[in-house]
């Protein structure tokens, strides 16, 4: 039987790097989000990325991966993840789109995600589903505690979008939310993507995970589709899409683990306002 690797553990003083880096991510959503208007390119938009990536003297961690030709990720309506910008991809009035960014800092990375809506007038399931899909991230992340195994978060995620209405248009329901099964959240410290795999769902074969340690840093990041769970990769090797064409939504922060509880990276803020609102006190900034 193969071992499980051990998971990174980082030193307050790692943590504090760490938080640089997810504050340049937080950078690039608020400049993305402000760019992400009808008629905009995604390459656009991926320029906007390079410029505060540049502007704060960091680096992409997202340009180069596996041979990732970009800074961000756009994924555009069924488009769940890994989205290539490109300046055939425009923008439209009543689309959403999920832009994944990261940074690194000294050797330290950030990563997140959030689904933006392109122009108005967009559909209320659409609504919806977003925020299905960032409120299941934030009870992930409540569920970081001391003490708690992985399985915890998965379970947080998993619970908090199946207790959700059924989406629907008019009086028609069009099912349950899809949990994508085949991507999900990761450690990350030195690299992006590091032990231990987070599932969004609970999976009896990967049993209760390690336990949540201080020093212990996660990405935490649900997709959910107003469909079926299961994707396709399409010829470019990267983009993934719904095999039903439905729509969905990719929310996702950084956190960091600490004796003090946990810290958002990636929020501006470091999650204080949003963990408040579900009885958590975050950690203390430690660039504050």
């Amino acid at each position: 039987m193969e071992r499980p690797r051990p998971v990174q553990i980082k030193t307050p003083e790692q943590i504090a790097k760490m938080r640089e880096a997810g504050l340049v991510v937080a950078a690039i959503h608020a400049a993305t989000r402000e760019a992400a208007v009808p008629g905009a390119t995604t390459k656009d938009l991926d320029e906007v990325a390079r410029k505060v990536i540049a502007d704060h003297g960091a680096k992409s961690n997202f340009l180069g991966y596996g041979g990732f030709p970009a800074t961000i990720c756009t994924s555009v309506n069924e488009v769940v993840v890994h989205g290539i910008p490109d300046d055939k991809t425009v923008l439209k009035d009543g689309d959403i789109i999920s832009i994944d960014a990261g940074a690194i800092v000294d050797g330290w990375h950030g990563d997140a995600a959030y689904t933006a809506f392109v122009g108005t007038g967009h559909a209320p399931e659409l609504v919806e589903l977003s925020r299905v899909t960032e409120e299941s991230m934030w009870a992930g992340i409540a569920a970081m505690k001391l003490g708690n195994r992985l399985v915890d978060i998965s379970k947080a995620i998993e619970t908090y979008i199946k207790r959700q209405p059924r989406p629907a248009v008019g009086d028609h329901s069009l099912g349950r939310y899809g949990i994508i099964e085949d991507y999900g959240g990761h450690g990350i410290g030195t690299e992006m993507h590091m032990d231990p795999h987070l599932l969004n769902y609970v999976s009896r074969k990967r049993g209760k995970g390690p336990k949540l340690v201080p020093g212990l840093c996660l990405a935490i990041e649900p997709m959910v589709s107003l469909g079926t769970p299961q994707t396709e990769v399409l010829k470019d090797d990267w983009t993934v899409i719904t095999t039903d064409g439905t729509w969905s939504s990719h929310w996702e922060h950084s956190i960091a683990l600490t004796e003090e509880g946990p810290l958002v990276l990636t929020a501006v803020d470091g999650g204080k306002a949003k963990l408040a609102e579900l009885g958590v006190t975050a950690a203390p900034d430690p660039l504050a």
